[in-house]
Parts: structure tokens; C-alpha cells; sequence
């Protein structure tokens, strides 16, 4: 069943139930099952035995800790630990009495939230669960939905960093870039020359951040996302009455009556400057030779510079709230404990997805799913015009299925380079950028996404709701973006081929605004 068409089963099914149940843990369960009794061959035993080994394989396998999914897990509880605080601390009151003040539309809170997440850019998780802690106090004041908080933190996290050389994501993409042109004996530029010329021909990620823009500055909203809009605006209610939202407090907690603002800045930016901090950190402890930027980045350890900011941040929260407890008695000490309890609760149902996600993930990496899709481009004859369109499609597929931009990554870089350097080595850079632009796009889609549940729990929002309503705004950004890369194919500007794209980005936009206006104008 493996590297065949077989293997698209366990994805399809997992996405399809979990758009049609809502039951996001039942449908990753039977997409693992799915998956484990394809590689069992029907054997049911042998089917368990494959389940256990890739559930106990995210903590433990091959005589080694997991401490990639470990340190991300323990991340999640600590700042589920640091919002508890920062709540009975008094920050998050104080900073939304702050914001009102000064935000004072819907619009500005969004795109206030837009600026912060394309500001913070170093690496997705981090950007997906900075910005919402940051962001919620002021887009829940102004009625702004969480699943439109959860689209503009998905929408600028993984595009800002797949364009950004300085971020976790821009150096795994250097390394493979080196790798690819090496192979090919491509020498008039460096893998780093080469990762900035392909900036602006990843047209898919100034089509998304393009509309985040224009849907909050014209207050614009389409799709299932209208509804959610619609809700918050009339009735107040940010999310749905009858969801849970993984990172949401489920008790009221005390909450002190002399809080500050700076209750909730120090801890965050402790948490911001620990991260970066342990980042350059375990960067330039791996780096051999001379050291830049670049190859610390390069070779940083994400998870562990997570937990080790994480558990500076906490350090401040708790600091802050010892402030509040012992100096201005604004709040009783003995509810430390249940703020600790209660804001590891708030993090467990995010937690219970991942884990679920990374384990269908491992799975179809086993069957070879994304080889399987990767294999299809190779062996097909197209017009070499196409191949940026191809790849682009491809690679949204594959990440759609596999729930990893990453591992698209990995396996479609060096098939794009290799087509193009037989076909037409002028298109290796148009070729590349398209993979990376429908690799972020397909991780827009995907409900198996590690980054669409982290924006998820940053937002406060419902899971499935997030993925319901981001998918039409991903599919328009995809496909103004798609008409640019075979603009790219077969005219090789890629100036007039981006400006194309935002060109038609806009005038979709503005016409979808006028007609619903119209429409509104007709039924009242």
C-alpha cells in the first residue's frame, strides 16, 4: 500500500470527517487507524501494534526522548500556566481597559493583530501563540470573532516566515536551497542570493497577507467566516456559545484589582526575549566554523528555545503575580495553585490534537503519501511553461494531505530543481518558489496542520471553525496566485507576474465587497 494511491486514504478520510463531524479527535483517530491497517495489510494485531508504536514514538523512539514533541508540549502548558496568571494578576484587564482607549475600531484591532504577527517573525509557533496571547484582550473588546483573530495569526505566521531568511523556516530552506543547486552545478548565485531573488515570487503569501489587509480595512468577510463576524458584532459573542476553545480558561479566576498593563508586558516579553535569547543560543552552540546570523538560525533548536523562554516567561508571570499577592494585596496567594492547574487544563485539548496530528503525520510518512504525489510531477510530460503552476498545485496537495509545509519541503525542493535543471534551468528558481508558496498554502487548508491548530489555540478558537472559515480565504490568495505562476511559466517576468496577482487579488476583493453590498441593499 505504500508510495500508491492507497495511500491518500487516511488523510481524506481524516479531513473529511473532521469537516463534516466537527469532531476533530474522532477523525485523526480514524485516519490513524486508517493509516496503521493499510501498513498492517489488514492484519488487525499487527494494525495495534503499528498504532501503539507511532503514539508512544511522539515521547519515545529508537531508545531516544521525542524531545522535539516533548519540549512542545511542555511549551503549550507553560504558557497556558503564564495566561493564568497574567489574568489573576490583573494584566489582561488593564491592558484591554488600555486598548479601548487607543483601538478603538474593529479594524484597527485587526489590523493591529496583522502588524504584530508579521512583526514577530522568527519562527511560526512561536508567532502563532505570541500574537494571540498579545492580540485577544483587544480583538474580543472590539467584537472581532476569534476564528477571524485565528485567520490573521495563520495568515501571517508561516507566510511571513517562509520569506524571511532570519527565522527558523528561512534557514531550513537555505540549507535545502545550497543542497539542490550544488547538485545541478548552479553557480551564479548562492543558496542565499537564490532564497531572497524567490521573495517576491511566492506570490501565494503576498496574495494571503494582501487580504488580511484588505478584508480588515474594508471590513469585509465571505464564507462561513461572515457568519462568525455577524455573531460577534450582534450578539457579542466571539466564538459560538456551544464550543470549547483549546487555551481558554474554563473557570473564572480571581483577578486582582490593582493590575497594570506591564502585568501582562513583562511576562510577554520576557517570553519573547527568552526565546530569541535561547535561540541564538543553541544556534551558536551548534554552529561550527564561522558564525552568522544565518547559520544560527540555521541550526537552531526551536523546541528547546521555546521551553527555555517559556519558562523564563513564567518566571516574570509568577513574579508579577507575587507583586500582586505580598506588596499590593490585590489578590489572595493561595489561588497560585489553581492558577497553575487551570491554565495547564486551558492547553490540554490543544495538546490532545497535536498529539493526535503528529501521529497521523508519522503514519503517512510511512506510506509514503507525499512521495506518492511527488512522484505524479516527475513522471508526467507537461509543458515546461507549467511546471511552476504544477508545482505549486502539487505541493498544496501535499501539505493538504501530510498537514506538514516542511516535509513538502523536503521532498518537492530537490524533484522541482531537478525537472527544471532537465527542462529549463531558467524556471529553477520560479520552480522552487512555487513549491514553497503551495506548501504554505495546503497548510493553510489542513485541519492535521501542527501551525493551523497552533493558531487555533493563540486565537482562542474553535478548531474547526478556524479551518472552516480560513479555506475560502486561502483559496481566493491561491487562486490569483496560481494565474501568477503560469504567468511566471511562460513569460519569466516576475515583477509583472506579482503585480498581476495583487492586482487581481484587489479587484476580486473589491467586487465580491460591492456585489454583497448591493445584495444588503436589496433585501433591507
Amino acid at each position: 500500500m505504500e508510495n500508491t494511491i492507497f495511500s491518500l486514504i487516511p488523510p481524506v478520510l481524516a479531513i473529511v470527517m473532521v469537516i463534516l463531524t466537527k469532531r476533530v479527535l474522532l477523525s485523526l483517530g480514524a485516519g490513524v487507524f486508517a493509516s496503521a491497517l493499510l501498513l498492517a495489510n489488514f492484519q488487525v494485531g499487527e494494525t495495534f501494534r503499528i498504532m501503539w508504536g507511532a503514539f508512544s514514538g511522539n515521547i519515545y523512539a529508537d531508545g531516544e526522548w521525542s524531545t522535539w514533541n516533548i519540549y512542545i508540549i511542555i511549551f503549550l502548558l507553560l504558557l497556558g500556566v503564564i495566561t493564568a496568571f497574567i489574568n489573576i494578576s490583573g494584566g489582561s484587564r488593564a491592558f484591554g481597559e488600555w486598548a479601548v482607549q487607543r483601538v478603538k475600531t474593529r479594524a484597527g484591532a485587526q489590523i493591529m493583530s496583522a502588524l504584530l504577527g508579521i512583526l514577530i517573525f522568527i519562527d511560526d509557533y512561536f508567532n502563532a501563540l505570541a500574537v494571540g496571547q498579545i492580540s485577544r484582550p483587544i480583538t474580543d473588546r472590539q467584537r472581532v470573532s476569534r476564528a477571524k483573530l485565528a485567520y490573521i495569526i495563520d495568515s501571517t505566521s508561516a507566510p511571513v516566515c517562509v520569506v524571511s531568511p532570519v527565522s527558523s523556516w528561512g534557514a531550513y530552506i537555505i540549507g535545502i536551497l545550497g543542497t539542490v543547486l550544488a547538485a545541478h552545478e548552479v553557480t551564479e548565485y548562492s543558496a542565499f542570493s537564490a532564497f531572497i531573488q524567490m521573495i517576491p515570487m511566492n506570490f501565494y503569501v503576498w496574495a494571503a497577507l494582501g487580504l488580511v489587509f484588505l478584508t480588515a480595512w474594508m471590513q469585509f468577510d465571505f464564507g462561513p467566516m461572515k457568519t462568525h463576524e455577524e455573531r460577534a458584532v450582534v450578539l457579542g459573542e466571539v466564538m459560538p456559545p456551544d464550543r470549547e476553545a483549546p487555551g481558554e480558561l474554563k473557570e473564572d479566576l480571581p483577578v486582582s484589582t490593582t493590575g497594570t498593563v506591564g502585568d501582562l508586558v513583562w511576562p510577554i516579553i520576557a517570553l519573547i526575549i527568552g526565546t530569541i535569547s535561547a535561540m541564538m543560543w543553541t544556534g551558536g552552540k551548534a554552529t561550527e566554523g564561522h558564525v552568522t546570523i544565518l547559520k544560527i538560525f540555521e541550526n537552531t533548536d526551536v523546541s528547546k528555545s521555546l521551553l527555555y523562554g517559556g519558562l523564563i516567561g513564567l518566571a516574570v508571570a509568577i513574579a508579577m503575580f507575587l507583586r500582586q499577592s505580598f506588596v499590593l494585596h490585590g489578590v489572595n496567594k493561595n489561588v497560585f495553585g489553581i492558577g497553575v492547574w487551570e491554565g495547564i487544563k486551558s492547553m490540554l485539548p490543544a495538546v490532545y490534537i497535536l498529539f493526535f496530528a503528529w501521529t497521523i503525520v508519522t503514519l503517512i510518512g510511512d506510506l509514503g503519501t507525499g512521495t506518492y504525489l511527488a512522484g505524479l510531477v516527475q513522471q508526467s510530460n507537461m509543458n515546461v511553461g507549467l511546471l511552476p503552476f504544477i508545482l505549486f498545485i502539487v505541493a498544496g496537495i501535499m501539505a493538504f494531505s501530510t498537514g506538514t509545509s516542511w516535509g513538502s519541503f523536503g521532498i518537492l525542493l530537490p524533484i522541482a530543481g531537478e525537472i527544471a535543471a532537465v527542462s529549463d534551468v531558467s524556471l529553477i528558481l520560479p520552480a522552487m518558489a512555487a513549491v514553497l508558496a503551495g506548501a504554505v498554502f495546503g497548510d493553510h487548508c489542513s485541519p492535521i496542520s501542527d501551525t493551523t491548530i497552533l493558531s487555533s489555540t493563540g486565537a482562542g478558537s474553535h478548531h474547526i471553525d478556524h479551518v472552516v472559515t480560513q479555506i475560502p480565504y486561502a483559496l481566493l490568495s491561491a487562486g490569483v496566485a496560481g494565474i501568477g505562476f503560469l504567468m511566471l511559466g511562460f513569460l519569466h517576468n516576475t515583477w509583472l507576474s506579482l503585480a498581476v496577482t495583487l492586482g487581481l487579488l484587489a479587484a476580486v476583493t473589491l467586487i465580491m465587497k460591492r456585489n454583497h453590498s448591493l445584495k444588503s441593499t436589496m433585501e433591507s
